[in-house]
C-alpha cells in the first residue's frame, strides 16, 4: 500500500480459527481472524484506508480506518460489505464481529471492541458465545375464572465467564403475557462478594404512571455435574415504577461460583436459567420444579463427559472434551437413585474399603505424603479453593494403614490423620471465609472513606454556602430600597399618564361633537359669505351714490 509518497508496510494475514456447525440445523459458520498491521502508521496522511477484500462464509468483507478519526478525535474502524453496489435490492447480512488495537507489550492491554448490536451477546470486548433461549413450560388457565398465564423459562449460557470485565450484563428482552423483561448479572457482584441477579420490566420508561405488574419469579445457577445441586431461589413480589427491578443481590456466594469441584462454571461456561409467571393464584416455581425440568437431560453431554475425564486422569484440565455418545448396547439404565439411599451407600462402601485390610506399598505411603506436603504448603484459602480435599482423604487413609516395622503408628496417631482431613477442611473454609469477612470489611471500610469524605466536602461547602448568604443580604436590602422608590416613581408616572388620558379623552369627544356639526357650520359660513358680498356691494353703492351727490354741492 502506497500512503502519501511512503511505502507503507502492510502484513496482511487472514485465519479461519473455527467452523461452528450443524447438519441437523442446517448452520454452518466460520469464525474469521483478520490480522492487519501497517507501519509508518503517524506519517500516514490519507484520511481512510481501506484494507483488501476478505471472504468469510462466501461473503465479502472489508476493514476501513480513519487514522485521525471520523469526524472525531479518535481511531475509527469500521466493516463493510465489500461488493455492496452489486447486490439485488433488499440485501442483509448478519455479523457478529469485533476489533483490537493490540498492545505489542502486553497483549493483555489491548484495546477491544465488539458491536454492540450483534447477536450472540457481546461481553467486553471478547467474542463471547452466548446461547439464549425461551420457552413456554406451560398455559395456565381458567375459562370459567377468565385466567390465562404462561410459564416461561429463560436459558442463558455465557462462555468465557472468567474474562469478563463488565461490571453488569444485561440480557435481551422476553415477552411473558404481553409484559417485557430483562435478566440483569453482575459477574463479580452488587457491592457484595456474590453473584447477583435481577428481574427487570424492560419498558418501565414507557409506561403509564402508577402501573404495577406483579410475577412470581426463580432463578438458577446451574451445577453441569448434577442439576440437582443447582443453587436456586424463587420469590413473588410486585413491580412499580419505584421498584422496576427486583432479585436477589447475594444469589451465590464467589468463592462457591469458582469452586472446580462444582459445575458451575463447567470450561467456563455459566448456566443461568430464570422462570416467569405473572399469575397471582397458583404456586409453581420452587427448587424441586427448577432442577426436575428437562430431568431426562439434566447432566449436560459436556458435564458428563467433564466427570469421565476427572475420572480417567489425576490432575484436572479445562480443554473442551469431545462428546462421544455411548453405545445403546452398552449403556444401562439405572433407577433414579433418593438422596439417603445414595447416602447409605457411600457411608458403606466408605466402611468396608478402612476395614478391607489393604497393604500400600512404602511408594504409595510416600506418594501420599507427598500429596498431603503439598496441600500444607498452599495458604489455606488457596487449598480451600483448589478443591483437593478427596486425594487428601484418600492420602491420609493411605498413611493410616501403612504398617512398616519401623514406621508402626499408635492408634492415637492413626485416629488423628484419619482426622486430619476433616480437620484440613475446616480450617480451610474457616481461612475462607475469614478471608471473605475480612474483604467484606474492606469494602465497607472503602465505602465509610468515600461517604466521609463526602460529608466533609459537602459541609465546607454548606459553610462556603451560608458565608455567601450573609453577603448577598445587604445586597438584597439595599436593592431593596431602591425598589420602594423605583415603585413610588412609578406610581407618580401612572397617575400622570391617567391624567393625560383623561384630558385627552375629554378633548376628543369634544372634536368628535364638532364634527357632527361641522356641515352646519360650514353651509352659515358659505351664507355669511355671500351676505358680506351683498353687503359689500351695496355698501360700494351707497359710497359711489354719496360721491354724486358730494359733487353737486
Amino acid at each position: 500500500m502506497d500512503v502519501n509518497g511512503l511505502i507503507t508496510k502492510v502484513t496482511w494475514k487472514i485465519e479461519v480459527l473455527s467452523d461452528v456447525g450443524s447438519k441437523s440445523m442446517g448452520r454452518n459458520g466460520q469464525l474469521t481472524k483478520v490480522t492487519w498491521r501497517i507501519e509508518n502508521f503517524s506519517t500516514i496522511q490519507d484520511k481512510k484506508l481501506c484494507s483488501e477484500n476478505f471472504t468469510v462464509d462466501g461473503n465479502k468483507w472489508q476493514l476501513i480506518i480513519y487514522p485521525g478519526g471520523a469526524n472525531e478525535a479518535f481511531l475509527s474502524i469500521f466493516l463493510g460489505v465489500a461488493d455492496s453496489a452489486t447486490l439485488a435490492s433488499g440485501w442483509t447480512r448478519y455479523a457478529h464481529f469485533g476489533f483490537a488495537v493490540i498492545d505489542q507489550f502486553d497483549r493483555e492491554n489491548s484495546k477491544t471492541r465488539v458491536d454492540s448490536k450483534s447477536k450472540p451477546m457481546d461481553v467486553n470486548g471478547l467474542i463471547t458465545k452466548v446461547t439464549w433461549k425461551i420457552e413456554v413450560l406451560s398455559d395456565v388457565g381458567s375459562k370459567s375464572m377468565g385466567l390465562n398465564r404462561q410459564l416461561t423459562k429463560v436459558t442463558w449460557r455465557i462462555e468465557n465467564f472468567s474474562s469478563i470485565k463488565d461490571y453488569k450484563l444485561c440480557s435481551e428482552s422476553f415477552t411473558v403475557d404481553d409484559s417485557k423483561w430483562q435478566l440483569i448479572i453482575y459477574p463479580r457482584g452488587n457491592n457484595v462478594g456474590f453473584l447477583s441477579i435481577f428481574l427487570r420490566v424492560a419498558d418501565s420508561a414507557a409506561l403509564a404512571s402508577g402501573w404495577t405488574r406483579y410475577a412470581h419469579f426463580g432463578f438458577a445457577v446451574i451445577d453441569q455435574f448434577d442439576r440437582e445441586n443447582s443453587k436456586t431461589i424463587a420469590t413473588k413480589k410486585e413491580f412499580n415504577a419505584n421498584y422496576p427491578i427486583r432479585g436477589f443481590g447475594s444469589f451465590l456466594p464467589l468463592t462457591e461460583l469458582r469452586n472446580p469441584k462444582r459445575g458451575y462454571l463447567l470450561n467456563d461456561a455459566c448456566l443461568v436459567e430464570a422462570y416467569v409467571f405473572t399469575g397471582r393464584t397458583v404456586d409453581m416455581i420452587s427448587h424441586e420444579f427448577i432442577v426436575k425440568t428437562d430431568l431426562d437431560k439434566r447432566k449436560t453431554k459436556e458435564g458428563d463427559c467433564f466427570k469421565a475425564a476427572i475420572g480417567n486422569q489425576k490432575t484436572t484440565t479445562t480443554k473442551p472434551v469431545e462428546v462421544i455418545n455411548p453405545s445403546p448396547t452398552l449403556a444401562i439404565e439405572l433407577e433414579q437413585p433418593v438422596e439417603e439411599d445414595m447416602n447409605k451407600f457411600f457411608t458403606s462402601l466408605e466402611s468396608e474399603l478402612s476395614s478391607s485390610g489393604i497393604v500400600y506399598s512404602k511408594e504409595e505411603a510416600k506418594e501420599a505424603l507427598a500429596k498431603i506436603n503439598e496441600a500444607l504448603n498452599m495458604t489455606p484459602v488457596d487449598l480451600n479453593d483448589s478443591g483437593k480435599f478427596s486425594p487428601l482423604k484418600q492420602a491420609f487413609m493411605i498413611l493410616a494403614s501403612f504398617d512398616c516395622s519401623s514406621t508402626t503408628l499408635t492408634i492415637e496417631q492413626t485416629n488423628e490423620l484419619l482426622g486430619l482431613e476433616e480437620r484440613l477442611k475446616e480450617l480451610a473454609n474457616r481461612a475462607a471465609k475469614a478471608v471473605q469477612d475480612k474483604n467484606q470489611l474492606a469494602a465497607k471500610e472503602s465505602i465509610k472513606r468515600t461517604m466521609t469524605r463526602s460529608l466533609e466536602s459537602s459541609l465546607i461547602r454548606y459553610n462556603e454556602v451560608e458565608t455567601e448568604v450573609k453577603q448577598v443580604d445587604p445586597i438584597l436590602a439595599a436593592l431593596h430600597e431602591e425598589v420602594v422608590e423605583a415603585q413610588k416613581k412609578r406610581e407618580k408616572m401612572l397617575a400622570e399618564r391617567n391624567g393625560i388620558y383623561r384630558s385627552c379623552k375629554e378633548m376628543k369627544m369634544k372634536l368628535d361633537a364638532l364634527g357632527k356639526e361641522w356641515a352646519v357650520y360650514e353651509a352659515t359660513a358659505r351664507v355669511g359669505e355671500e351676505e358680506e358680498k351683498s353687503v359689500e356691494a351695496e355698501w360700494g353703492r351707497i359710497k359711489d351714490f354719496m360721491s354724486s351727490i358730494n359733487g353737486k354741492i
